[in-house]
């Protein structure tokens, strides 16, 4: 089969690979029909994430149609249409009884080396590195699915592919970042990234009850995106102060709730303490560059929440810990526990409240998958979302 392959930072290959075998009496193997390129595989593609080796298949946000099952696998059938989960959860241990499913305790084997980097390990992940699992992803023409009685979510055949792709991952992200908000009638909301994480942060944090939502972002035209389609306002960090203009909208308090879709990669304009991040993560001493947390930090009214759904990998330095503390400030954060928003955000998508296809800007084919990461991460062509079809 064909699949997209990590083989080097900053480059990847469509190439033929094995095709997927069952391997446990819980696995499934999925023909997908349509996948995505995410901004955390950009972590991936830039060289940021260690243990990736050449040949790996990429891809997280995949669906698509069951072609075998194994033994133990009750509730799918040959024929289902399912989209699949991007963390990969074994449904029994005690994280995924509380609904932890992206901390899962059995399905990660090499949960050793991510112990070694992040002190626990989460759960593994789909085309994410091997000290995740170093499992094939699903920018593919098939994928095997560990666990499948616990994962992939049946959906009906009138919704289409671009309405419910997005359940893999970037919705119930989006979702839970403003969910963990706890947002209360008459709440300002403040969403650092207007990527497609960002824009379904903003979006759910409508959805939730936020009286105002003000979302972050240098590029115009995915300000212009999400402005358009919820009504948002919108600051462009390179022509304010950020923490100012949150400031005087909010008439000095703050923001109640701070959201950071960015992550690990976040930019700055200018000064010192950018220069001095770029340095050190480019010398590998540091693996972030927090602009964005430590700006949703010292942004947030007292006594208010930071959520934290943007992509971290290790260590940051710099960190405004005095002001979270002193504060009385509420950090949250969380890969996104998908298997948990499943339905709920299924049966939104199918009740009208929210049709995610609003963030694609490009569908390819999947042997363009090369030209559509260079053209997601450079940001051409106001490249917002990439949906690849195998």
């Amino acid at each position: 089969m064909k699949a997209n392959c990590w083989t080097g930072r900053n480059s990847v290959e469509v190439t033929e690979v094995p095709d997927p075998k069952i391997l446990s009496p819980r696995d499934a193997i999925v023909r997908i029909t349509s996948t995505a390129i995410c901004g955390s595989d950009l972590h991936l593609y830039d060289g940021y994430i260690p243990t990736m080796e050449k040949g790996d298949v990429l891809g997280h946000e995949f669906m698509g149609e069951i072609v075998e099952v194994g033994p133990e696998v009750t509730d799918l059938k040959v024929g289902d249409r399912v989209v699949v989960p991007f963390p990969i959860a074994c449904g029994h241990c005690w994280a995924c009884e509380h609904q932890l499913y992206s901390v899962c305790e059995n399905s990660n084997p090499n949960a050793g080396l991510a112990e070694k980097f992040m002190g626990h390990s989460p759960a593994g992940i789909f085309g994410y590195s091997h000290m995740l699992g170093g499992y094939a992803g699903g920018q593919a023409e098939y994928a095997r699915v560990p666990f499948a009685d616990v994962g992939p979510i049946r959906v009906d055949d009138d919704l289409p592919d671009e309405q419910v792709l997005f359940l893999s991952d970037i919705l119930p992200t989006g979702y839970m970042g403003a969910e963990m908000c706890d947002i209360q009638p008459g709440d300002v909301v403040a969403v650092w990234g207007a990527g497609p994480v960002g824009q379904f942060a903003v979006a759910s944090a409508f959805l939730l009850g936020a009286e105002r939502v003000i979302t972050i972002d240098r590029f115009p035209y995915r300000l212009d995106r999400i402005k358009d389609h919820t009504g948002t306002e919108t600051l462009n960090y390179e022509e304010v102060d950020v923490l100012d203009a949150l400031a005087d909208m909010t008439a000095g308090r703050g923001p109640d709730a701070c959201i950071d879709a960015v992550g690990m990669e976040a930019h700055h304009p200018t000064g010192p303490l950018h220069a001095y991040d770029r340095a050190k993560q480019a010398a590998r001493l540091e693996t972030e560059r927090p602009h964005a947390l430590r700006e949703a930090i010292l942004a947030c009214r007292n006594g208010g929440t930071v959520s934290v759904i943007g992509v971290y990998g290790g260590f940051l330095d710099k960190f405004p810990m005095g002001s979270l503390m002193n504060r009385s400030l509420t950090l949250r954060g969380a890969q996104c526990h998908v298997h948990r928003y499943l339905r709920l955000l299924l049966d939104r998508i199918r009740d009208g409240d929210i049709d995610p296809s609003f963030v694609i800007s490009h569908r390819l084919p999947l042997d363009q998958a090369p030209q559509g990461y260079e053209m997601f991460k450079h940001k051409e062509d106001e490249c917002n979302k990439v949906v690849l079809q195998p």
